[in-house]
C-alpha cells in the first residue's frame, strides 16, 4: 500500500463500481451523438461529479453546443437553455418576482437556472451584468431575488460556451466568474477521419437527438456523495499546494492558481480517482486535471508574450515533485 492508498476508506466497493459505471455510460452516450476526444468528454463527467461548472471555449462550428448537448441528454435530468444575447437579462436567467392581480401577491417565477443542466451558450455575448447574475447562482445553488433566497435543486452544473474574445460581439468574463468553473475545455478541430465520420454521421439527420439517457438523478447525486467520500492524505493536499506556489512564484505570472483552484482541483482528482476504479486519489489524478482546472485561473503578466496558461502549468508540474 502507497502513502496515497488507504485501506480504512470508508467506500465501498459496490459504491465505486456503480460510479465508474455511469460514467462509463455517459461517455459511450456522448460518443455517440459527437466526435470529440475521450479525455475531453471524461473531464466533463469528472466535474459533473465533483459538482463543477464546465466552461468549452473553442471557435464557433467545432462542436460546443453539441457537446454540451449531449451530455445534457444523456443524463435523465431537467435541462434548460440559455442563449445569451447583449441584451440578455439576470431576471431573464435567475427568474423575477411578478405580481398576481387575482391573489394581490408578488409571486416568484424561476428562471431556467433553476434546471439540474444548464446550458449557457455563448457566455461571453451577455452583458457584464447578466453574467454577474450567474456568479451566486453557480458558487452557492441559489439565488437571491428581492431578498428572499431560493435554493437550487440538486444535481445542478452548468455548462457554458463562448468564442474567443477577440470575437466581435463578445464580453470578456471576468476574472471572478471564471473562477467559478471547475474546467475549461477545448476541443479544437477534429482528426480528418473523425470529420468525414461526422459528415456522414450527420448530413440528414441530428445525432444527439438520439442519446438516450442512461443516468438518472438518484444515480447522479450517489456518484456525487461516493466522489466527495474519496480519500485523500495530507501528503497528497501537500503535492497540491506545492504546485499552487509554483505558478504563484514564475515570473511569467501576475496572478497564480488560489487556494479555491486548489480545493477544486483536489475534488476534481477524487472524481477522476472513483471514475478510474479507485477509493483513493494519486498524484497521477491531479496531474491529469491540472492543465483544465487550473489553467484559466493564471493570469499572465504583460512581458509574457511567448509563454501560454497551459504552459506555465505544465512547467509547474515538471519541477514540482510528488511527495
Amino acid at each position: 500500500m502507497t502513502a496515497y492508498g488507504d485501506p480504512l476508506s470508508p467506500l465501498a466497493a459496490a459504491e465505486v463500481a456503480a460510479a465508474q459505471e455511469l460514467g462509463a455510460r455517459v461517455c459511450a452516450a456522448v460518443h455517440e451523438a459527437v466526435e470529440v476526444l475521450p479525455e475531453i468528454v471524461a473531464d466533463v463527467v469528472v466535474a459533473l461529479l465533483a459538482e463543477g461548472h464546465v466552461l468549452i471555449e473553442d471557435l464557433p462550428g467545432v462542436g460546443k453546443t453539441t457537446l454540451a448537448r449531449a451530455v445534457s441528454r444523456s443524463l435523465d435530468l431537467e435541462f434548460a437553455r440559455v442563449q445569451c444575447t447583449a441584451d440578455l437579462l439576470p431576471a431573464d436567467v435567475v427568474g423575477a418576482n411578478v405580481f398576481n392581480r387575482v391573489a394581490e401577491t408578488f409571486e416568484f417565477r424561476p428562471g431556467p437556472i433553476f434546471a439540474n443542466v444548464v446550458l449557457v451558450d455563448e457566455i461571453n455575448r451577455a452583458s457584464p451584468k447578466t453574467q454577474s447574475g450567474l456568479l451566486e447562482c453557480m458558487q452557492e445553488r441559489r439565488v437571491t431575488v428581492d431578498v428572499h433566497t431560493h435554493e437550487i435543486a440538486r444535481p445542478f452544473i452548468v455548462v457554458a460556451t463562448q468564442n474567443p474574445v477577440e470575437f466581435e460581439g463578445t464580453y470578456p468574463l471576468p476574472e471572478a466568474q471564471v473562477d467559478r468553473f471547475m474546467v475549461r475545455l477545448s476541443l479544437g478541430y477534429p482528426a480528418p477521419a473523425a470529420e468525414v465520420n461526422m459528415l456522414r454521421a450527420n448530413e440528414s439527420v441530428d445525432r444527439v437527438d438520439r442519446v438516450a439517457p442512461v443516468a438518472t438523478a438518484a444515480q447522479v447525486l450517489a456518484a456525487q456523495d461516493a466522489a466527495r467520500r474519496v480519500h485523500t492524505t495530507d501528503a497528497l493536499r501537500a503535492y497540491v499546494v506545492a504546485l499552487l506556489a509554483r505558478t504563484r512564484e514564475d515570473r511569467r505570472v501576475d496572478l497564480g492558481a488560489s487556494p479555491r483552484a486548489g480545493l477544486l482541483l483536489l475534488r476534481a482528482a477524487k472524481a477522476r480517482a472513483l471514475l478510474q476504479g479507485r477509493d483513493h486519489a494519486l498524484p497521477d489524478d491531479v496531474r491529469a486535471l491540472a492543465v483544465p482546472v487550473l489553467a484559466h485561473r493564471i493570469v499572465l503578466a504583460p512581458e509574457a508574450v511567448d509563454a501560454t496558461q497551459a504552459t506555465v502549468i505544465v512547467d509547474a508540474l515538471a519541477t514540482t515533485p510528488a511527495r
